[in-house]
């Protein structure tokens, strides 16, 4: 049974092995995973059917980049973190000004410390 107090974070990620560690590693700091989705659509009807307290997006999925879930993030006011090997690229840089970055391959001290920061987590990780 869950905790009033769990957080319901959705995780886009498309590498499966990315995905499956993140998840591990969310769900031992006693978050609640929605997804993890592979797909911009599916990310997106996830957001429109499902309450979230925050998320973790890649922003790159198999060539489709997924401004679109993150824009429907921002405007439901849930906090994002993006994970990408890709967010250093200029032209990719200014759409994501402001926004945390995880650069990949993703580290669990740096996600911590960003889920600190952004997220409303206390010290659960």
């Amino acid at each position: 049974m869950l905790q009033k107090d769990t957080q319901r974070i959705l995780l886009l990620e498309d590498d499966l092995l990315l995905a499956m560690d993140m998840e591990d590693y969310l769900i031992d700091k006693g978050f609640t995973i929605v997804g993890p989705f592979g797909r911009v659509a599916d990310a997106v009807d996830a957001i429109g059917r499902t309450e979230l307290d925050c998320a973790i997006v890649d922003l790159n999925l198999h060539g489709e980049l997924s401004f679109p879930v993150i824009e429907l993030l921002q405007q439901h006011s849930i906090p994002v973190i993006v994970c990408s090997g890709y967010a250093e690229l200029p032209e990719l840089k200014a759409r994501l000004a402001g926004l945390p970055l995880l650069p990949k391959p993703w580290d669990a001290k740096i996600l911590s410390r960003l889920m600190q920061e952004h997220f409303s987590v206390n010290n659960r990780v």
